[in-house]
């Protein structure tokens, strides 16, 4: 059922989905009822997330202004969730004070090179913000499930990176490492969607297929990296993101608050929800939890 004249008049003038419900409960089926909750509710959602990308902007012009610089990795398994928060988070921001990184491939160069080498390259100029859309930290998970580095490249990153990132920190870079985690069952849902819509089928690659039955060896190496590599400078924040809207609302809180910007708008409530933005602590223990109730050890 379409929305005609009178109903877009009156979904502009709307005070409350409850009301609009109301007024039109009559003239309307439940079918229309149901796509009308999910625009309201989209728009809703997105009013919501706009109220935060202003003050991005703010964050933007203070780093800018006090030369300073900000490095944001974005990790976690596929499909959940990290490309769509980048999206919502640069939405607005001005394209000449950010970038995102999506590195690919290294080159048969880049292979013979210090690990962190190209990476680096990357690193933000003074006033930059640097998202990085998956980072060295595929040394950590995706590269030694997949047989893409040796046993002891692995081990080698493990045994440095901690040191490398309290390097960032001694020279006055904002470093926040997000962490966002996907259940294995919402994973399968994600995949599905791919599967099925033609404007997600390009999202699905070989990889993504095996990701469900390597979920085990994936979880085996999210627990080392929390354990080995979260650290007092450099801590991991854990973002459950089962729900897209409710993890990329907070994801935006959690950078917001990492830097004492100037101009912060003091009417917004700026507190994450204590469940879903947690420690890698406290998703370790969560992890610990499962793994007894399926009788593994991690």
């Amino acid at each position: 059922m379409k929305i005609d004249k009178l109903y877009e008049r009156e979904i502009e003038d709307i005070l409350s989905y409850e009301d609009f419900i109301e007024k039109i409960g009559s003239k309307a089926d439940e079918t229309f009822l149901r796509e009308l909750h999910k625009k309201y509710e989209y728009r809703s959602q997105e009013e919501a997330l706009r109220t935060l990308q202003i003050e991005l902007i703010k964050l933007q012009e203070h780093l800018e202004k006090k030369n300073e610089k900000m490095i944001i990795l974005v990790e976690g398994r596929d499909a959940s969730g990290k490309g769509g928060a980048i999206r919502r988070i640069t939405r607005y921001m001005n394209e000449k004070h950010y970038r995102v990184v999506a590195l690919g491939k290294p080159s048969s160069t880049q292979m013979t090179q210090w690990y962190f080498q190209r990476y680096v390259e990357q690193f933000p100029k003074a006033g930059e913000i640097v998202i990085f859309d998956r980072s060295w930290y595929n040394r950590a998970m995706v590269e030694p499930v997949f047989g893409f580095c040796t046993e002891n490249q692995y081990e080698t990153f493990m045994k440095t990176v901690t040191r490398f990132e309290d390097d960032l920190s001694e020279h006055g870079i904002h470093f926040l490492k997000i962490y966002f985690s996907v259940t294995k069952d919402e994973q399968a849902r994600r995949f599905e969607e791919r599967e099925e819509n033609p404007l997600k089928q390009w999202k699905l690659s070989e990889i993504d297929l095996q990701m469900q039955e390597r979920w085990l060896e994936f979880t085996e190496k999210k627990y080392r990296m929390l354990k080995e590599t979260n650290t007092e400078k450099s801590p991991w924040i854990i973002i459950r993101s089962d729900d897209k809207f409710v993890a990329r609302y907070n994801a935006i809180k959690t950078i917001l608050n990492s830097v004492d910007y100037e101009g912060r708008d003091e009417r917004i409530n700026f507190q994450v929800d204590p469940e879903i933005v947690i420690s890698a602590e406290k998703e370790l223990e969560i992890m610990d939890d499962n793994a007894k109730k399926i009788n593994i050890k991690l």
